[in-house]
């Protein structure tokens, strides 16, 4: 009899236990089954595995994106005139030797004379010289007569080069001219219209460029030159395309501060294919600083949702099958939080859009303790 009363007594409990099991396991599964991602939400939904990453703050620096010097031609009209007809707008893609500008000058007779005395010149240069290499073989010539000689032959050659150069940019009639495209490229600056006067080595009418690549100009004030080098890996972000980031690595820093904004400028090389980054844009330029040697989860930031001064993710296995988990913030950088507890690598959590399936998470967990 009290060996019953002793049976009866001890499983008493653990019916109470299991049965108490059931109800929770089965409040989970309402939980995570009684709310699934909807086919529209899905469209739109950025899925991100956690990674155990080497922890890596940094720094944010401004500037502006400015058009490769290396590959950037101004244009300075030769001969005065007046500009009759114009063929191409700001932004335009041109290629060499395309017509841009006719202008209306008598100054271009006076260009080709030019060319003309300077061919007549080189010409008896030309006679000089070869006078003198002969007197130089019997003697009669010095070292110095004979590098003269070769230098003027050089100068004028040089002159006509030039000249001619010059020259290739211009043709007409015996009053109008046109101008052509000195290079294949974009027009990233012009001042020149119809009815505008122009004058020999005066102002630029128009600079062409190729932006296939551009430099990105980051100011670097005197707290942050610790942290710049060349060959740093740099993200750049622009206001017109907030969700796109692109790479770069620092390929000068300036040794001398700017003397108007007081500020060293470091020069990011970009490959500009897809003619996104235009001269005259700014840029906020991310640079990595500060690496360590502690490893941590790392998860983007926009997967964080924070809640009564605490921060959760939101795991993703199923459509069906969600869990909200709290973590603890160690640090972030502009892409990337840090983070410790109840999450593991190789897990995916939900990075946009997750504030409205943690309130319908939330939700359905309220009402299924109700």
């Amino acid at each position: 009899m009290k060996t019953t009363k002793y049976i009866t007594t001890f499983c008493f409990p653990i019916l109470i236990a299991f049965a108490g099991c059931s109800e929770k396991n089965k409040e989970a599964e309402t939980a995570t089954k009684g709310y699934c991602i909807s086919p529209e939400l899905k469209k739109g939904l950025k899925i991100s595995t956690v990674e155990m990453l080497p922890i890596e703050e940094n720094i944010t620096l401004t500037g502006e994106v400015e058009s490769n010097s290396d590959k950037t031609v101004p244009f300075v009209s030769l001969v005065d005139g007046v500009v009759t007809q114009t063929y191409f707008s700001l932004g335009d893609y041109v290629k060499k030797g395309q017509v841009l500008a006719t202008v209306k000058s008598v100054s271009l007779n006076e260009l080709q004379d030019d060319t003309q005395t300077l061919q007549a010149q080189l010409g008896v240069a030309k006679r000089k010289l070869a006078s003198v290499e002969a007197m130089y073989k019997d003697d009669i010539a010095s070292q110095k007569d004979l590098e003269e000689a070769k230098s003027e032959v050089q100068i004028l050659q040089s002159n006509i080069s030039k000249t001619s150069k010059n020259m290739q940019l211009y043709s007409g009639g015996k009053n109008d001219f046109q101008i052509k495209s000195p290079a294949d490229g974009y027009v990233i600056e012009k001042n020149i219209s119809n009815g505008m006067p122009v004058t020999a080595g005066g102002d630029q009418l128009f600079t062409i460029s190729n932006l296939d690549k551009v430099w990105v100009m980051a100011n670097v004030y005197a707290t942050n030159m610790r942290h710049v080098y060349v060959n740093q890996p740099a993200i750049i972000k622009t206001l017109a395309y907030p969700d796109e980031s692109f790479s770069g690595k620092i390929d000068a820093v300036s040794q001398v501060f700017n003397e108007n904004e007081r500020v060293l400028k470091a020069k990011i090389i970009m490959d500009n294919n897809n003619m996104k980054l235009r001269p005259g844009m700014s840029a906020d330029i991310i640079l990595p600083v500060n690496s360590q040697n502690i490893s941590a989860l790392a998860i983007p930031t926009n997967a964080l949702i924070f809640d009564n001064n605490q921060s959760y993710v939101i795991v993703y296995k199923k459509d069906c099958e969600l869990e909200i988990r709290h973590v603890t913030e160690i640090v972030s950088n502009n892409t990337l939080t840090y983070v410790k507890g109840a999450l593991k690598a190789g897990e995916k959590v939900i990075a946009s859009n997750g504030l409205i399936i943690y309130e319908n998470l939330k939700n359905q967990s309220n009402n299924s303790t109700k």
